[in-house]
């Protein structure tokens, strides 16, 4: 299993490997949005002196990286899963010596592994031409981060798939597409820290939701800020619980499968 596994994630690796116009595209599009960002943020701190208890430093870093991550932790784009039960053609992904969700996550982190050494260089490089930023001098936190990263990416693919699965009931995901979509990016960090938020909202975003840990906490672990083992701990804690409803919701999809087309 761990070999085919290996081959599924090398295969996802390849076939995002050939959309080099798009690499480049998305490439430069997350580092013009990238100066945007930064602007505002730090015309920010210029006003108050910080912005949601970050420094200039720490909230270049913030958005630079963020821009990088954006393409490596997938937000808003559901596994070819939901197309193929509309179509039937999951009965062939069923027949596989591999489990569905499992098949699933090591596309995705094939997938990944190509943004990582793309899409992420290229606007984390141009930050740290352009800004400023803040580099942790402890060699733990960058482990600490790249940890926390891989946990992001397991974590984001699993929901997917579970927007995915839906397709068992719905046909159409393209509704609860958009609902993951405009929930992670408002509720994770994408947009702006969410210090930023009123206190309460917050907290209940970190304990009630998985949202935060897709990019607030791998940024927070990278500038220092707050506990980098109690927000991995958390993200394992999430990645337990989705993946969990995860194979609940399979097994129930499976149970009722209903092939359509020819």
């Amino acid at each position: 299993m761990p070999r085919i596994l290996a081959v599924v994630a090398a295969a996802g690796f390849r076939r995002h490997s050939t959309y080099r116009q798009a690499t480049i595209a998305g490439a430069f599009t997350n580092t013009m949005f990238g100066f945007m960002r930064c602007y505002i943020m730090l015309s920010v701190v210029d006003v108050t002196g910080q912005a949601g208890g970050y420094d200039r430093a720490q909230l270049a870093t913030f958005v630079w990286v963020g821009q990088g991550l954006l393409a490596v932790v997938n937000f808003w784009t559901p596994p070819e899963l939901a197309e193929r039960v509309r179509s039937g053609d999951v009965v062939a992904d069923l027949l596989r010596p591999v489990d569905l969700m499992a098949m699933v996550l090591a596309t995705d982190l094939g997938r990944a592994g190509y943004a990582l050494i793309t899409r992420f260089v290229v606007p984390v490089v141009v930050g740290m031409l352009a800004f400023d930023l803040f580099l942790p001098a402890d060699p733990l936190t960058y482990a600490a981060f790249a940890v926390s990263v891989l946990l992001a990416v397991l974590i984001s693919a699993t929901c997917l798939h579970l927007v995915a699965l839906t397709a068992f009931w719905l046909m159409d995901v393209r509704g609860v597409t958009m609902v993951w979509a405009l929930l992670s990016g408002a509720a994770s960090g994408l947009y702006f820290p969410l210090t930023l938020l009123p206190d309460w909202l917050a907290t209940l975003l970190w304990v009630g939701t998985p949202f935060p840990s897709l990019m607030q906490a791998p940024l927070d672990v990278l500038v220092g800020r707050g506990s980098a083992a109690l927000m991995v701990a958390g993200q394992v804690a999430w990645l337990a619980v989705v993946v969990a409803l995860a194979r609940v919701v399979q097994r129930r999809a499976l149970n009722r499968l209903v092939i359509q087309g020819g």
